[in-house]
């Protein structure tokens, strides 16, 4: 009997998105998401929003209802320079800051300018915090190996459509497949090429065998499916988790709920 992990639902495929520096560009992307039922995680500098071209912190909570804050640092320092006392005051006082405004822990990072070295990766499970997005792709689509250096597909500007239609072809359902886009919203109004965002959502948004997702949440899906507790004869599955988690079961798809020992066999 095979056993394998699915995505919410059995589905086999999922997409995320993340966007740094919370400028007002994001209203328009926030929008084109929302209308094809795609969910994105956008990294806030929270020492930055008074700036003119920024998201103003009264507006945060409602604009990113249903998508993911996370963190870019306080002041989007180039963090591999700067002395471990201020990375902690950088990250944490960001991570503080963006709590109050959305009322939520806030436990995700991009890296600012992609700066980051073994210590600052050693401090960021320290205040908090569970993944940080790097600015390397791999232009594939697979799992992240390391919450902590993890690799988008692709940039917006690199080969997007191109991506987008291989991972909707996708079908072999023996894999797991995650599509994740990373960029900045303020690059559409200097490139003229919102219609890019557009013909993409079009594309992978609304789906039915796509599970769309903010990063913490896959994170979270992820963490729950590897704290199965499975019998040693593979006959049942205890889940010590809060949440559901998905299996394939020589072919059939079974929901674990959280708290719940189910039988295999």
């Amino acid at each position: 009997m095979q056993i394998l992990k699915c995505f919410p639902g059995g589905k086999f495929k999922a997409l995320t998105m993340s966007y740094d520096d919370g400028k007002t560009a994001d209203r328009k992307l926030i929008e084109i998401f929302n209308r094809h039922g795609i969910k994105g995680t956008f990294h806030l500098n929270s020492g930055l929003l008074e700036r003119d071209e920024r998201i103003k912190a009264h507006e945060i909570r409602e604009l990113y209802q249903g998508h993911e804050v996370s963190a870019h640092t306080l002041t989007h320092p180039t963090i591999a320079r700067c002395p471990k006392e201020q990375i902690v005051q950088e990250l944490l006082e960001d991570r503080m800051r963006l709590e109050d405004i959305v009322g939520y822990p806030v436990r995700g990072l991009s890296y600012p300018n992609g700066s980051h070295d073994p210590i600052v990766r050693r401090i960021l499970p320290c205040l908090g915090f569970e993944y940080a997005r790097v600015v390397e792709t791999t232009n594939s689509f697979g799992l992240p190996e390391d919450f902590f250096q993890w690799q988008a597909t692709c940039h917006h500007n690199r080969n997007l459509l191109e991506l987008g239609q291989r991972f909707v072809n996708l079908h072999k359902k023996q894999y797991l497949y995650l599509m994740y886009v990373w960029g900045h919203s303020y690059e559409f109004d200097n490139d003229q090429n919102w219609d890019l965002m557009e013909d993409f959502c079009k594309l992978v948004g609304n789906r039915d065998d796509i599970w769309y997702a903010t990063n913490i949440e896959i994170v979270d899906y992820l963490n729950a499916w590897n704290q199965l507790k499975f019998a040693a004869s593979m006959k049942f599955v205890y889940n010590p988790s809060v949440q559901s988690v998905w299996l394939s079961v020589g072919g059939k798809i079974m929901e674990i709920k959280g708290g719940e020992q189910v039988n295999l066999t």
